[in-house]
């Protein structure tokens, strides 16, 4: 009972937090005051433990070093001038210029740390002209949060990630492309099991596929510190965001010298990665000129990637990133699976290759920026017979070579959010159950209607090279399999928000004949 209310609580604060954010609309735009509020968190969380450090260094009888940013950072804690303390801020929150103090705040915490380098926004908060009362009350409620109380439930980083997908939501459709739905990462997490090595994400949004990663670890008594992280991300603002989402959390992570495109500035030319993770944008346009890249070392062995569209390009890159025992775990859109053209000589390549060992169709609506369908792909460069040591337990794989399993996870999910789709526990233990079950064991297996089918890549190439998991698996009655009380609420809740649109277009109409002198 004191967990839950606990629990509680904590929500309530999370909430609390998005309240006041709120307050910042009108003037400022959720693709902005994201950077606001998650900027402030982060100074709050610095603050808290610099001070608890500071206080453990006193009482160790160590005062005369208390100022000495060496004896902060060996202990993975950021060295903070009196002007970068939230007590500070605080101090000065009433004053007309206190976003100019927060800026200079920021900037200070900055330089004094190398890891947080391009890491915090520059002279952002004066730039965007904030209301003193609203950014004053903001900061209040912030103050009330005591981040280091208990550093075993990850407060912080659970406001961190709540405010992510809050902004993903408020920002809508064609927007944020930062985040990645916390049960899909979760899934390719349990799936592909990176547990040590190298990690890499070429698309790495706010660095969510990496805290998964390391709470996998984490669940499965293993120790972040066998774990390389590397990353890209091309938009400044988002890879200013995933650096502060990994140091909230303690973890460094390489995510190149600067924002750069994947494609055009690869930033890990010569990386190999044990496990990849990721999200790229889906079907991309024009990623590339007619005549660029060309004779890029990523397509060696394969047809170049079509410039109308990226999806094969993403594949190529993080295939020629793989270890020689490397496993990649991605999402793209589902018409990457029977693309014609130069996408089809590449898909016949990599089935060839025998790369491809799994292909899952993921439920609608399970993104905040697209309600398609789309498709989880696992590739393994090794899919002969091995024994992997787990941080929990010993994971033996039976020689999977010439096969692909198909997963159809269209009825799995509930909702959440009103419209949208996610994995529960229940789901992700039962996909990933079957999935390692297949990899263990074929004895055992069974094929299962309506769910999963291994087929063999004799089965594929009679089926012209296709990865469509319908045409593999077994359907038989779908109509009977439907949850039809769900797709009813979604349908209602659907229905409900075209009509407050029209209603409101309808005003908007209204109005507009009124100030032009009709009425109607």
């Amino acid at each position: 009972m004191a967990k839950q209310k606990k629990e509680v609580k904590e929500k309530a604060i999370e909430v609390t937090l998005w309240d006041a954010a709120n307050k910042l609309r009108g003037s400022v735009e959720p693709a902005e005051y994201k950077h606001v509020v998650l900027s402030l968190i982060f100074l709050k969380f610095a603050s808290d433990k610099f001070e608890e450090h500071r206080a453990k260094l006193i009482a160790e009888g160590k005062e005369k070093y208390i100022e000495m940013a060496e004896f902060y950072n060996m202990n993975n804690v950021f060295f903070l001038e009196e002007i970068s303390r939230w007590s500070y801020l605080i101090q000065k929150s009433k004053q007309n210029d206190i976003s100019l103090v927060i800026d200079t705040a920021l900037h200070t915490i900055e330089k004094n740390n190398k890891s947080l380098k391009g890491a915090l926004p520059d002279n952002y908060f004066s730039r965007l002209g904030l209301d003193v009362a609203k950014l004053a009350s903001l900061l209040d409620t912030i103050n009330d949060i005591d981040t280091t109380k208990d550093p075993q439930n990850d407060l912080v980083g659970r406001v961190y990630e709540y405010f992510l997908s809050k902004f993903a939501l408020a920002e809508g459709k064609g927007k944020g492309e930062f985040y990645t739905p916390k049960s899909i990462v979760n899934l390719i997490a349990e799936m592909i099991e990176p547990y040590k090595g190298v990690i890499y994400d070429p698309a790495c949004g706010s660095g969510g596929m990496f805290v998964q990663s390391i709470k996998f670890i984490e669940a499965h008594n293993g120790s972040k510190k066998e774990i390389s992280i590397y990353g890209q991300e091309y938009t400044n603002t988002t890879y200013k965001l995933a650096k502060m989402n990994l140091a909230i959390r303690g973890i460094s992570g390489n995510l190149g010298e600067r924002a750069a495109d994947t494609f055009a500035d690869d930033q890990h030319k010569d990386l190999k990665a044990d496990f990849i993770m990721a999200n790229p944008p889906f079907n991309q346009k024009d990623w590339r000129a007619e005549t660029e890249l060309i004779n890029d070392p990523r397509w060696i062995g394969y047809d170049v990637p079509p410039k109308s569209n990226a999806n094969y390009g993403w594949i190529l890159n993080m295939v020629s990133k793989l270890s020689d025992n490397g496993v990649a775990g991605f999402i793209l859109a589902n018409g990457a699976l029977s693309g014609g053209g130069e996408e089809f000589k590449i898909r016949r390549k990599l089935i060839e290759n025998d790369l491809v060992e799994a292909i899952a169709i993921l439920p609608r609506n399970m993104f905040y920026t697209t309600d398609i369908s789309v498709t989880l792909w696992i590739l393994n460069k090794n899919k002969k017979e091995r024994t992997v040591q787990l941080p929990d337990k010993t994971r033996n794989y039976r020689n999977r070579q010439n096969e692909i399993l198909f997963l159809d996870l269209r009825e799995k999910g509930i909702p959440f959010e009103k419209k949208y789709t996610q994995f529960s526990e229940e789901n992700i233990k039962e996909i990933t159950e079957a999935y390692h079950n297949w990899q263990a064991d074929f004895s055992n297996y069974q094929n299962v209607p309506e769910f999963s089918y291994s087929a063999s890549i004799e089965e594929v190439i009679q089926k012209d090279f296709s990865l469509v998991p319908s045409k593999y698996i077994e359907f038989v009655n779908r109509d009977e399999n439907i949850d039809f009380e769900l797709k009813m609420k979604v349908l209602q809740t659907e229905i409900g928000d075209l009509l407050k649109q029209e209603e409101l277009s309808k005003n908007d109409l209204l109005y507009v004949f009124k100030e032009l002198g009709y009425e109607l």
